[in-house]
């Protein structure tokens, strides 16, 4: 759990049993035993100690069965409130939902058109289908480069009611990366495999991905995984 790693000394001794201190965190998220750390047993620590041990009391991480075969890692404080983030769908349990960048109409997606020589410009509109994605989409270009566009979700909703717009069918499109701000849940470090719901998601879907940059609820997730089935 970041918020643990961060209150953790950080020496990466080792000598808890972990190769360094954030995996030592994960432990104490879920075991709660922080007396492995010999440095939290000094005197100058003992303040640190005790924040953590107090920080564990409404935010240990617990098991929770959402299914019949399925069992989730969730924080204590999101058992049961409204920080829980569920996928309409597949009822999985996300980390985070994804916002739009403030005074942005969606979240940035980044697509590769498969096999389709287009031209595609800032302002158009391109019809396309994610790929395992059985929604078709519409998307307003913000910027193409060597063949992925980066884009803000347009419909098709808020486009069917002009019936005079022009669009683009680029086909079925790999989804490379979204980029946004987090409305709702934690803040996950660079690095980490992710589970969250964009909040333009038309099936409310949760999606999977890597963390690559963070600027504070800032991020931008690559590796995407829509999840077939």
């Amino acid at each position: 759990m970041a918020e643990i790693s961060e209150m953790l000394p950080g020496y990466n001794c080792g000598e808890c049993g972990h190769k360094q201190c954030r995996d030592y965190a994960d432990f104490v998220s879920r075991d709660g035993d922080v007396s492995k750390c010999p440095y939290l047993e000094q005197e100058r620590f003992a303040d640190t100690k005790a924040e953590i041990v107090e920080f564990l009391s409404t935010h240990r991480v617990v098991e929770e069965k959402i299914g019949k075969d399925k069992v989730e890692d969730i924080p204590l404080q999101c058992k049961g409130c409204e920080e829980s983030i569920i996928g309409v769908i597949d009822r999985r349990r996300a980390d985070f939902s994804l916002g739009p960048i403030p005074g942005e109409p969606s979240c940035r997606e980044d697509l590769f058109p498969f096999g389709r020589s287009i031209d595609i410009g800032p302002g158009d509109v391109l019809r396309y289908r994610p790929l395992g994605c059985p929604v078709i989409h519409f998307a307003r270009v913000m910027k193409y480069s060597k063949g992925i566009a980066t884009v803000h979700l347009a419909g098709p909703r808020h486009l069917l009611g002009d019936k005079n717009f022009q669009y683009k069918d680029v086909g079925i499109c790999m989804v490379t990366s979204f980029e946004g701000f987090i409305q709702k849940g934690r803040v996950p470090d660079v690095g980490e495999t992710v589970k969250f719901l964009p909040s333009h998601c038309m099936m409310q879907k949760v999606h999977s991905g890597v963390i690559v940059h963070s600027e504070g609820k800032r991020l931008r997730i690559e590796g995407i995984d829509l999840k077939v089935w």
